[in-house]
């Protein structure tokens, strides 16, 4: 299986590198890395490039006109640009430690996609924590045990699989979720409508279930560490809205996805 990774970004240099250079030592790499970037300006597009001659896989920078909030959009055009029959979507403020791939490329099944689970890390510990602390499982006890980090039951990696599937749309976070490449195409991808930030990758969940998949969750695999960062993002109306009509619908598909529909 081809697995492409999709990284979104936006303006937040210190964040990409940190979640780039877990790339360098997982224990499945990546077949390629795009960073789908919504407008950033000059020095993310250095520090890509930078990781792609470091990089032993192919690395895309995909950037679009900063004109908002439009994760919808420069998601469905790294999809385009990518190759892999298979497709990990991480933000560009999650921290992966070196079992991500691996355990997105394991936990992936046809009839399913994969929604990720969040360590958060607090703001105390933000500026240290990077990828080596992600691998060190001294390092992330200590982190737990002085409450810098939070959800910190997904770190326990049993021997044995703890799955659950359902069709539910709690727990959906698209700053960590994977699906094979067919599936996305059928469903045409991600709304474009979705301008602002939230809900895009609920109702993108929404038509996939309608589809016919099942949402597969692990909760101690394929597991980020979501970094803290001041945010005073509200759902808007509009994008309200928009998951309540799709929740109504009896279809799947959308008209402003990866092909534009009149």
């Amino acid at each position: 299986m081809r697995i492409s990774v999709i990284v979104t970004t936006y303006n937040n240099p210190p964040f990409l590198k940190k979640v780039m250079d877990g790339f360098y030592n997982q224990t499945r790499m990546p077949d390629e890395v795009l960073v789908a970037d919504d407008g950033s300006g000059e020095e993310t597009r250095q520090l890509t490039e930078e990781f792609g001659r470091k990089a032993s896989f192919p690395v895309i920078h995909v950037w679009q006109e900063d004109k908002g909030f439009r994760l919808a959009r420069i998601r469905n055009e790294a999809i385009r640009r990518s190759s892999g029959n298979y497709i990990v979507v991480l933000d560009g403020d999650c921290v992966i430690n070196r079992h991500f791939i691996a355990d997105h490329d394991l936990l992936a099944e046809r009839g399913c996609f994969i929604q990720g689970k969040r360590v958060l890390v607090k703001k105390r510990a933000v500026s240290s924590f990077d990828c080596y602390h992600a691998n060190s499982f001294l390092s992330l006890s200590k982190m737990a045990l002085t409450c810098s980090l939070s959800n910190v039951h997904h770190l326990i990696r049993l021997p044995f699989n703890v799955t659950t599937k359902d069709k539910k749309l709690e727990g959906i976070k698209g700053c960590n979720m994977s699906f094979f490449r067919r599936d996305i195409e059928a469903v045409n991808g991600y709304n474009e409508n979705f301008v602002g930030w939230g809900n895009e990758d609920s109702e993108l969940a929404c038509r996939f279930f309608k589809y016919g998949l099942t949402k597969k969750v692990h909760l101690f695999m394929a597991v980020c560490f979501h970094l803290w960062h001041a945010t005073n993002k509200e759902v808007s109306n509009d994008n309200r809205e928009l998951l309540l009509k799709t929740a109504a619908a009896t279809g799947y598909g959308c008209k402003n996805g990866l092909l534009k529909e009149d």
